[in-house]
């Protein structure tokens, strides 16, 4: 699997710069976690990562590949290394759970009917979700919703796997169900894993790594244990209502 590698990442919307020189090392087949308050450039950082924004300055490399040199065409097809769990999981609203889970593979693959079928009742089965073929994301909760998003992500098995706040707006034992459905999928498919969060307990519990923003910059990096132990001002402001219940 591959790893990614931001160097000096710069981009400024408006005049206001954004992220400062975004530096980070995700390593591959790992999750990393990239933690941070609102507005500080995390799902920029994400955005720049699927080539969906282009920086100012600075690099990312894929496997040692510059995605910022390549054409059109050439990152579409590195795209499909690339799956993605949107934080409302942007489902179609006037698509069967079967439809969404399908449509990566209408667009970017061949297969019968039957190969449909059976693919996407595997991917159910993967996320505990049997059964829901036919149902339209309006009958299912939000957690539901999450993990048919998460089921259309992982559905052409991709290297990369990127989750913008994959827990927001779940109650506790959802948001753990949803950390635990992470883990299953990275071990299953050995995939680098990205997940930008503001859920400090979900990220102590599932991260290999994290990464923390602050003001458009990385200000730390580390295992989960590093951060609980941190000096750092900023770290441990934000780790605050952890440390002080001793989780």
């Amino acid at each position: 699997m591959r790893s990614l590698h931001i160097k000096n990442l710069v981009k400024s919307f408006n005049g206001q710069q954004v992220l400062k020189g975004i530096n980070l090392e995700i390593p591959a087949s790992q999750i990393t976690v990239i933690i941070g308050g609102s507005g500080t450039g995390k799902s920029v950082l994400l955005k720049h990562i699927v080539g969906l924004v282009e920086p100012d300055s600075g690099e990312i490399f894929f496997d040692g590949l510059n995605l910022l040199e390549l054409g059109r065409d050439e990152m579409n097809e590195v795209r499909m290394c690339f799956g993605m769990l949107f934080q409302d999981s942007a489902l179609f609203d006037s698509m069967t759970v079967f439809e969404n889970i399908a449509f990566p593979l209408r667009q970017h693959r061949k297969f019968s009917e039957r190969e449909l079928r059976e693919i996407v009742k595997e991917r159910l089965v993967d996320i505990n979700l049997s059964g829901i073929e036919e149902k339209y994301p309006s009958e299912l909760s939000g957690g539901m919703r999450k993990r048919v998003g998460l089921a259309r992500a992982i559905v052409l098995d991709p290297e990369v796997i990127l989750y913008d706040e994959p827990t927001t707006g779940l109650d506790p034992v959802m948001a753990r169900a949803i950390d635990d459905l992470i883990v299953s999928t990275q071990q299953r498919l050995q995939a680098t894993t990205i997940i930008i969060s503001h859920d400090i307990h979900s990220s102590l519990r599932i991260a290999n790594k994290i990464a923390m923003l602050h003001d458009g910059r990385v200000v730390a990096e580390g295992d989960p244990n590093s951060f609980l132990k941190s000096n750092n001002k900023v770290v441990t402001q934000f780790f605050e209502p952890v440390l002080r219940r001793e989780i």
